[in-house]
């Protein structure tokens, strides 16, 4: 299995994120590629045997499992997960968008700055979008902090 492994393989670090969203994907091996050499993620546990692995960036999660007809709620069709997105907190964006800009990868919406309601305040991101080799939309965000609302 490609992509770069943990020296342990084992528990993520700092235990099971409360949301771990699973991921069918088309050709592993393509797939954690993009995952752990382009995004940094980096495998905390793989059943080669059964086409799953469970990565970690920070303390971002995610598992990707190779389509086997198990689970599938209908048919699947490119581009995936279609109506969502899935954002993903990082410390910095700028080694994800040195990654993504080394192997050519094109970008769904450009890194800028976005700030969001959130009651009596705002949540600042600096955010970029992409897709990955099925089509999920991957939303990385930089936290610039949090500010009371402008009135």
């Amino acid at each position: 299995m490609s992509g770069r492994s943990s020296d342990r393989d084992g528990l993520p670090e700092g235990g099971f994120a409360g949301l771990a969203p699973e991921l069918s994907v088309t050709d592993l091996p393509e797939s954690l590629r993009f995952w752990c050499d382009v995004l940094g993620f980096r495998i905390a546990y793989a059943r080669p045997e059964n086409g799953f692995a469970y990565l970690q960036r920070e303390r971002a999660q995610v598992m990707l499992e190779a389509i086997n007809g198990r689970w599938e709620t209908g048919a699947l069709a490119r581009p995936f997960g279609r109506g969502i997105n899935l954002q993903i907190e990082v410390t910095a964006l700028a080694p994800i968008l040195v990654g993504l800009e080394a192997v050519g990868w094109p970008l769904f919406e450009p890194p800028h700055e976005a700030w969001y309601r959130a009651g009596r305040y705002e949540i600042g991101l600096r955010q970029c979008l992409v897709q990955d080799p099925d089509g999920y939309l991957l939303r990385f965000a930089e936290t610039l902090g949090v500010r009371q609302q402008e009135v």
